[in-house]
């Protein structure tokens, strides 16, 4: 038995790369009777509906979490949030950052308070490694809705804690879908910088991480895993290796995008000194008194940030690897 049998569970974003992932191993490995899928998009939905052949336990919701009554519908009956909607592409909001805090601030507002109100046992916020000093919309935004997640945790009898972690090998927006339509249409790889670094992790990584949080969580922590980084040159080249392995292709340099970071940091600096740690996870707990509660078995992590360019970083080889691993070579 886990703490998820038992537990009716909304996905919100539920069709998008991690949601329906989650959702999968729901299905798979738990016995919830009742998992609600929020989304805008009946296209995804409509096929996310025939992938999983019509599952009775799935229950598909058409609604924004910009608005709070399809939230608060959404919310009726459930014990357990997964809040995965998020407006997570840089440039775009770079370019309208006002529907990124639509989004990404208010819904996770609208999605507090309907917690709230339904009894709720549970809410688990994902976030993403552009909140932790952010230089940009999208990062702004997300810190924000961190920032609301581990305040609502206090007065609340809702139990809000949030999951940080890096890039999400292959999800959609990423690099490595850009890099591989560049290399079947045999055009350049473009880098915008041949520094950059970033955390790296696999789908099953992020939706393991999220299944344990919730299992342990005491509220108001922000969970991160311990994984490595790599050089997107190095991920650029490891793909031109093992697609075009005659040398035919280049990486090319075309300069970074507005509110684009060279490196990423996972625990900042200011967070070192209330960080717990363990072999593979850290636990950062709430900067005010009496939240997070007791985590046996973590000690205080040592001291400097969690930085993708001081971090173990992968090979290329390791990087080559881990691409066919995950069937995307």
């Amino acid at each position: 038995m886990t703490y998820l049998d038992g537990k009716q569970v909304l996905v919100t974003g539920g069709t998008g790369s991690f949601g329906s992932t989650i959702v999968e191993r729901l299905l798979g490995e738990t016995r919830c009777p009742r998992i609600v899928i929020l989304s805008r998009d009946e296209a995804k939905q409509y096929f996310m509906r025939d992938r999983f052949r019509g599952d009775p336990r799935l229950e598909f919701r058409i609604g924004d979490v910009r608005d709070p009554g399809a939230v608060a519908d959404a919310c009726r009956g459930i014990q357990v949030i997964f809040h995965a909607a998020a407006l997570k592409q840089v440039p775009s909001c770079e370019e309208f950052p006002l529907e990124a805090v639509k989004t990404n601030i208010l819904g996770a507002q609208n999605v507090i308070e309907s917690a709230r109100r339904q009894g709720v046992e549970r809410a688990v916020a994902i976030s993403t490694d552009k909140a932790v000093k952010p230089v940009n919309a999208m990062g702004l935004s997300k810190a924000l809705q961190e920032k609301l997640f581990i305040a609502a945790d206090r007065p609340s009898a809702t139990r809000f804690s949030c999951v940080r972690y890096g890039n999400v090998l292959n999800s959609r927006g990423s690099v490595i879908p850009l890099f591989l339509d560049q290399l079947r249409r045999h055009q350049d790889l473009t880098l915008t910088d041949e520094r950059m670094t970033r955390f790296i992790l696999t789908l099953r990584q992020a939706t393991t991480l999220v299944l344990q949080v919730v299992e342990v969580m005491r509220g108001g922590e922000i969970f991160v895993p311990r994984i490595p980084a790599l050089r997107v040159k190095d991920l650029a080249e490891a793909l031109l290796r093992r697609v075009r392995g005659n040398g035919d292709g280049r990486v090319r340099t075309v300069g970074i995008r507005p509110g684009e970071k060279i490196h990423e940091v996972l625990v900042s600096e200011d967070e070192v000194r209330r960080c717990l740690e363990s072999p593979d996870t850290f636990v950062i707990l709430p900067a005010e008194n009496g939240g997070g509660g007791e985590h046996p078995g973590l000690v205080p992590k040592g001291p400097g940030e969690f930085r993708s360019d001081t971090c173990p970083c992968l090979t290329p080889a390791e990087i080559g690897d881990l691409l066919v691993a995950e069937s995307l070579l």
